[in-house]
């Protein structure tokens, strides 16, 4: 454990202004705090926020956030108050505590409301302050450390597992590289401990068998660097365990098949020296086809920059080489962390974190714990490919993100108003899948809006949260539009007319906190008419009273949206025009159908509401049976029809053909019930066509 004068003195040694007067009171405090406490260990509980500290040194870190590593368990774990440590150390302080306290009862089980609350809290602190995360991330790597002192194995596995699942991609998500490793395989080591011993066994009889071959290749990469005039530092290694167990899994090899289990990392001087570097490899070696990745001209999100590549080696073994500068080493080594800055007394990251600002916008956007779970993960798991917007804008995003994430990840405006997309210059579907490399222009529309069936294509958790919560505010606005106007007719079945205080009392006694919560409880038959009709004029429906007539009049409805606030049925597909009938089932959806349709005939158990078109209405799917004579050109005859009566197919299915018909059913868009059956007509006049018949 560090001492007092220890801990200082690494502080100084970096940041000679810092205020060594605050770390002497945190270090006295936490220790008088913590008292007898001990850790699974029989260590002093003392002895971990200063070696949390310390670990914090490492990354040149400022005085507060020293400071708040020493601290960080006290309001947690001790009596002291966040009163009080703001009262001895200053807000600034007394706040990072405060956020590393809340982070710190994060936990993974995804059912769980409470593990979406403390997730909320735990995205809010790390926005206000990203140095709450680099505390928990160093709190975290000690306590995986000691982590074999708890004697509870579900314990271990539950705090390995959390480990894995949330700390170890979020180090990765700041460029932390060395934590996310050494977090990844020490929690690998708990979860699969058979698997680990095997793959370690093996590097050992690696050793056993080749001698020290990484030194070797590792003098012989260097030699050949300094020949060609560069100079450069080179460091090898094996790939940690947990990385090789990864690449046998997705690769489905045993380890004898994995060839490159050897990383070599040479750092020299620039830029420049990097691609001189690699001109002069590729010229001794093989290169590995598919193996290069160049993160210099495109780096990663978390501003990690290196080159990727790979070669067959003398010795026969692939080996992985990466080349960077000894600027580009310091960001992949710390990170954010590396972009710490002292002057003038600012201390906040000189980068951007804009993969934390699209947790906040998700944060915002989720309504349900599972939901804010779901995306958030999505956010920081997700392997990468790069875009560039027409302007040459670079953009990353997961592996099979569409168009549609390119829009939202822009701007959410662009995204809730894309139309089509153009890839490379040639237009393409919504739902096509972006390659690494591809320049994608979005094509727009303002009379456009995101699509429920956007959510079965998009992969970025930006993008699925945007879309819900659009379609969410959408769903209720057109339940709230229908639900005032059922609302509106239940008030003519009253037997008197309604005073202007009515409404107000007899939201009272619904319990209803507002008018737009009554009417989508009205609209999803959440509330019976009788309940609201009680509720707006007690006696209204007692026995002694004249019952109240029935519907009087259709409720209007237009501008359908499938699957919100009401949807068309598919059993009888009604268009404009058709004489409609609703079906009202608690929270659902009302259900459109046709008066004439099967499903009314058989008897159902919900409300019935009759409905009726509203002005204007345009634009539904009908669905036809049409029966084609078997000769040359008839398919092309019934498409010319529909073509030269502006309808649209949606889907088009050949149900039965024999030698001398062919049926076909067609879902086509049409405008309204005269337009279908103009259509129809047109249809049975021409010689191809056999027969067609509305379904």
């Amino acid at each position: 454990m560090l001492r007092q004068y220890e801990l200082v003195e690494r502080v100084k040694s970096y940041d000679p202004d810092a205020d060594e007067a605050l770390l002497n009171r945190a270090y006295v405090f936490s220790m008088a705090a913590h008292g007898s406490q001990k850790r699974a260990s029989g260590d002093p509980y003392f002895s971990h926020p200063i070696e949390v500290a310390g670990i914090l040194t490492d990354l040149h870190l400022d005085d507060e956030t020293i400071a708040t590593a020493i601290l960080h368990d006290t309001i947690e774990d001790t009596v002291a108050t966040h009163e009080e440590i703001e009262a001895k150390f200053g807000p600034s302080v007394a706040r990072l505590v405060d956020g590393v306290t809340k982070l710190s009862k994060i936990e993974a089980q995804s059912d769980t409301e409470r593990a979406a609350e403390n997730l909320r809290k735990f995205l809010l602190a790390m926005s206000d302050d990203i140095r709450v995360l680099l505390v928990k991330l160093a709190d975290r790597l000690h306590n995986m450390r000691t982590l074999h002192h708890i004697a509870n194995p579900d314990k271990r596995r539950r705090i390995a597992r959390e480990t894995m699942e949330i700390y170890a991609p979020l180090a990765e998500r700041i460029g932390m590289y060395e934590f996310m490793n050494e977090m990844q395989t020490l929690a690998f080591r708990e979860l699969e401990p058979e698997a680990h011993a095997s793959i370690t066994r093996r590097l050992e009889q690696l050793h056993e068998g080749g001698g020290d071959v990484i030194a070797r290749i590792g003098s012989g990469l260097k030699l050949l660097l300094n020949r060609a005039g560069i100079e450069a530092d080179v460091v090898g290694r094996e790939k940690h365990p947990y990385s090789i167990w990864r690449k046998m899994a997705e690769r489905h090899i045993s380890f004898e098949q994995l060839s490159d289990v050897m990383a070599f990392r040479a750092i020299v001087p620039d830029t420049d020296a990097c691609y001189r570097a690699l001109g002069v490899v590729h010229g001794r070696w093989p290169m590995v086809p598919g193996r290069f990745k160049d993160y210099v001209s495109t780096p990663k999100r978390n501003g990690y920059k290196s080159l990727h590549t790979a070669v067959i080696h003398n010795e026969k073994a692939r080996i992985e080489i990466q080349l960077r500068s000894s600027e580009m080493h310091a960001q992949a080594e710390y990170g954010l962390a590396a972009h710490w800055t002292y002057k003038q007394g600012v201390r906040r990251p000189d980068v951007p974190t804009r993969w934390i600002n699209d947790l906040i916008e998700i944060l915002d956007n989720a309504e349900t714990a599972d939901e804010l779970l779901e995306h958030t993960r999505m956010a920081m798991y997700q392997d990468r490919i790069f875009a560039f917007t027409p302007k040459g804008e670079l953009i990353q995003l997961p592996k099979g993100a569409t168009p549609v994430d390119f829009a939202y990840a822009l701007h959410s405006t662009l995204g809730n108003e894309a139309v089509g997309a153009k890839i490379n210059g040639r237009v393409v579907p919504l739902r096509t899948p972006i390659e690494n490399g591809d320049q994608v222009q979005i094509l727009k529309s303002k009379a456009q809006e995101p699509q429920p069936a956007w959510l079965n294509f998009v992969a970025t958790a930006k993008a699925r949260s945007a879309i819900r919560r659009y379609v969410r505010n959408k769903e209720r606005g057109e339940t709230v539009s229908l639900g005032r106007k059922m609302y509106d007719e239940l008030v003519t079945r009253l037997p008197a007319t309604l005073g202007k205080d009515a409404l107000p009392a007899a939201l009272k006694r619904l319990k209803l906190p507002n008018e737009g919560a009554l009417m989508e409880a009205i609209a999803k038959a959440m509330l019976s008419d009788g309940q609201v009709l009680e509720a707006l004029m007690p006696g209204s429906t007692g026995s002694d009273v004249t019952p109240a007539p029935a519907q009087q009049k259709a409720i209007s409805i237009r501008g359908l949206t499938p699957g919100v606030a009401y949807d068309l049925g598919q059993c009888c597909h009604p268009v404009p025009g058709d004489r409609i009938v609703g079906l009202r089932r608690e929270g659902e959806a009302i259900m459109v159908h046709a008066i004439d349709c099967p499903v009314l005939a058989s008897g159902v158990d919900a409300d019935w509401i009759d409905l009726a078109w509203g002005d204007g209405s345009d634009g539904a799917a009908a669905q036809l049976v049409v029966i084609l004579k078997n000769e040359p050109g008839a398919l092309g005859a019934m498409a010319s029809i529909f073509g030269s009566h502006q309808a649209n197919i949606l889907n088009l299915k050949l149900e039965n053909r024999d030698a001398s018909f062919h049926s076909f059913r067609v879902d086509l868009e049409v405008h309204d019930l005269a337009h279908l059956m103009r259509i129809l007509a047109a249809l049975r006049a021409a010689d191809a066509v056999s027969s067609a018949e509305r379904v």
